[in-house]
């Protein structure tokens, strides 16, 4: 009797999930098309004069919403009758079917955190949501080749899944808590460039809204010459706020010194406008700079990377305090290499052809602009995160110990003279006489002849005891410390041995020699 194993796949209900995930994605899909269409075909309705039905307002809206995903469209109603691309993508318009697949897939694994329904793994959770919204943006893509804005299917088969399955990616990663590798230097490396790339956009959306401003004039006669009426121009301003971003990605890539193109053969950066430009009328096109060589306004926008790859040094140094210096030069270099791949996407995305002919080429080169950005970063970011780490090493250096100084005790100021010319008793001799001894408890001192122990009251003859160990030093000790309770003298000022010189008192001149 055989047994049939259920698949891995299928255990605990986790079919159900991956089904659901699959749905979600193809919900977001949905969504970001449904949204898409209702403003097309709002402008459309709006337009006093639509030159077609619903139909064509559906198609575009599908146009619209493949090139968000960066697939280039191909115009078959040309005046020439030659089809030509269409691939700038309007970078605004990508934002929402990027955070609708993002949101997808962290949903998919959020859902198992109360327990009543199974959670799939990671990567099937990425694997069903992009595979849901592939279904419909596949079916989108056989809509549009009926219309006059067919998607060139070389680049929907090439960018759709490639944007599709980034954005899961990052939904999932979210969902899991954002992790990190486990590597410290690819931590620092990757919140270096985050840091370093929104510095390096922030600044070329400053460069380019300057320079708008300064061809102000020029941008309001393009505006209006585009529609005349107020639902043509609403539309063109909804068209002007979809590439504000790819406005600051020029932006970028003209302060990195890559520049970008305005036609085949014509070429803009700071050094200057060289070339032919071929410049369709359009609001945003009048910022480009005039022709002839730049001046110190065109050189300022170099203020943008200059800005951003200190920053990023300046990010890596401050955490590579305790690094070795090789470590904390490869982590900048790291830094550097990802802020350039994501330049060169950006890049690529933000250009791209506008027609054929000349206009083939227009916008940043995409390899440039990552080389330009990894140039900068080897160049200034890598000396300034190891400068970082040399003045943040100063406070880390051990400091010298303080080694106390032992306490010097004052040397004793010598014994006052009496009048008698005798030297006074020292403190424990208190309450005897200078000079007195009491009979049978002195001891003549080392060296002392039977003279001077007669002196001192001891008989010519008589043998002085013993100094106890200790007092060769000139150690006094009291009675206690050498075992003796009671004073058989009834004497409470008596300490043994106490009419021997102290250390602070001087010696006693030796005896003149008979003569």
């Amino acid at each position: 009797m055989t047994h049939v194993t259920e698949h891995p796949l299928v255990q605990d209900g986790r079919s159900t999930a991956l089904a659901t995930a699959c749905v979600r994605g193809g919900l977001a899909a949905g969504l970001g098309l449904g949204g898409l269409a209702v403003l097309v075909v709002a402008a459309w309705i709006s337009s006093p004069y639509p030159d077609s039905g619903p139909g064509g307002a559906l198609h575009l809206a599908a146009g619209l919403w493949l090139l968000a995903h960066g697939v280039d469209l191909v115009r078959t109603d040309t005046l020439s009758g030659v089809p030509a691309p269409l691939g700038v993508v309007p970078l605004l318009l990508a934002v929402l079917p990027f955070w609708l697949v993002h949101r997808a897939a962290r949903d998919t694994l959020d859902a198992g955190d109360d327990g009543d329904r199974p959670c799939p793994s990671a990567s099937g959770a990425v694997a069903a949501v992009a595979g849901g919204y592939l279904l419909v943006a596949a079916a989108v893509v056989l809509y549009s080749a009926s219309g006059p804005l067919p998607a060139d299917l070389a680049t929907a088969g090439l960018w759709m899944p490639a944007v599709v399955g980034g954005a899961a990616c990052a939904g999932a990663w979210t969902a899991l808590g954002r992790p990190l590798p486990g590597q410290r230097e690819a931590a620092v490396a990757l919140r270096a460039a985050g840091l370093g790339l929104g510095t390096l956009l922030g600044g070329g959306a400053v460069a380019a809204a300057v320079s708008l401003a300064w061809h102000a004039r020029a941008a309001q006669a393009a505006y209006e010459g585009l529609a005349g009426e107020w639902s043509g121009r609403v539309a063109v301003l909804l068209l002007v706020l979809a590439l504000l971003p790819n406005m600051a990605v020029w932006g970028a890539a003209y302060g990195l010194g890559s520049g970008f193109a305005v036609g085949t053969g014509a070429l803009a950066t700071p050094l200057g406008l060289a070339g032919d430009p071929a410049v369709p009328p359009f609001p945003l096109l009048a910022a480009l700079p005039a022709e002839g060589p730049g001046g110190w306004l065109h050189w300022s926008a170099v203020a943008a990377p200059l800005a951003a790859t200190v920053l990023q040094g300046w990010r890596v140094g401050r955490s590579a305090r305790t690094w070795a210096a090789r470590d904390t030069a490869l982590t900048a270099l790291g830094t550097a290499w990802g802020c350039g791949v994501v330049a060169a996407v950006l890049a690529g995305a933000a250009g791209g052809p506008l027609g054929a002919g000349r206009l083939s080429a227009f916008g940043p080169v995409w390899w440039q602009a990552g080389a330009a950005t990894v140039l900068w970063g080897v160049c200034l970011g890598v000396p300034t995160a190891l400068g970082v780490r040399a003045w943040g090493r100063r406070g880390l250096r051990p400091k010298p110990l303080r080694v106390a100084r032992p306490a010097q005790v004052p040397a004793p100021a010598p014994a006052p003279v009496a009048a008698s010319g005798s030297a006074s008793a020292p403190p424990s001799m208190a309450g005897q006489g200078a000079g007195a001894a009491t009979p049978g408890a002195a001891a003549s001192a080392p060296g002392a002849t039977p003279e001077a122990g007669s002196a001192s009251g001891l008989a010519p003859g008589s043998v002085p005891p013993s100094a106890p160990e200790g007092l060769a030093s000139g150690e006094a000790r009291s009675a206690s410390d050498l075992g003796i309770d009671d004073d058989p003298y009834g004497d409470s000022a008596f300490e043994p041995y106490d009419f021997l010189p102290a250390a602070w008192e001087p010696s006693p001149p030796p005896p003149p020699a008979a003569g």
